[in-house]
């Protein structure tokens, strides 16, 4: 079977959007961007004249996801799209990665689940994998848990902290748990 995945949200893992604007967690560094998503929320209004968004990225963050490469595949799971790729992976020095392609955004999920569940079970098609998010609750583990055939972590990152020590021990620990079957 192939190695796990590990898919990657940008906003709330990565991102720390909701902690406090004077108050950026510790290692972080402030990035502006101009996404073509975040230019798009501007209709009407040159690209030229869209204030940049302000992005908090750990730089410290690349070498743990890579030292997590060695035991998944990592995959985009972010509404940046491929643009993940330009903006973010440069900073924390990741390669390009592989991108999840939604169908839709923002449609509503079945029974009350986030909108990106189904379509990450459908990416997954099977495959143990691990899930970094902070849109995730309990209604998207029993969903998965229903109608996900292999291992699976869904793992909420508090989007006022972002990624921390504990959540890359528990990503860590999921992975020692697959047999080297699903590993």
């Amino acid at each position: 079977m192939s190695r796990p995945v590990l898919y990657l949200d940008v906003d709330g893992p990565l991102n720390p959007y909701a902690a406090q604007p004077e108050r950026r967690p510790a290692g972080y560094t402030t990035h502006r961007m101009k996404p073509q998503a975040w230019i798009d929320q501007h209709p009407g209004k040159p690209p030229a004249y869209v204030k940049p968004l302000r992005v908090w990225l750990n730089p410290g963050h690349g070498p743990r996801l890579l030292d997590l490469g060695q035991t998944y595949d990592l995959v985009w799971a972010t509404t940046w799209g491929q643009e993940a790729n330009t903006f973010i992976a440069p900073v924390l020095g990741l390669p390009p990665l592989p991108v999840v392609t939604w169908p839709t955004l923002h449609d509503t999920g079945p029974q009350d689940t986030f909108w990106k569940t189904r379509h990450l079970l459908a990416h997954a098609a099977g495959r143990p994998f691990a899930w970094i998010d902070d849109e995730l609750g309990e209604t998207d583990r029993a969903y998965t848990t229903a109608h996900h055939t292999g291992p699976a972590l869904l793992h909420h990152v508090d989007p006022r902290h972002g990624l921390r020590e504990a959540d890359f021990t528990t990503l860590e620990a999921f992975a020692r748990t697959l047999t080297p079957h699903t590993a």
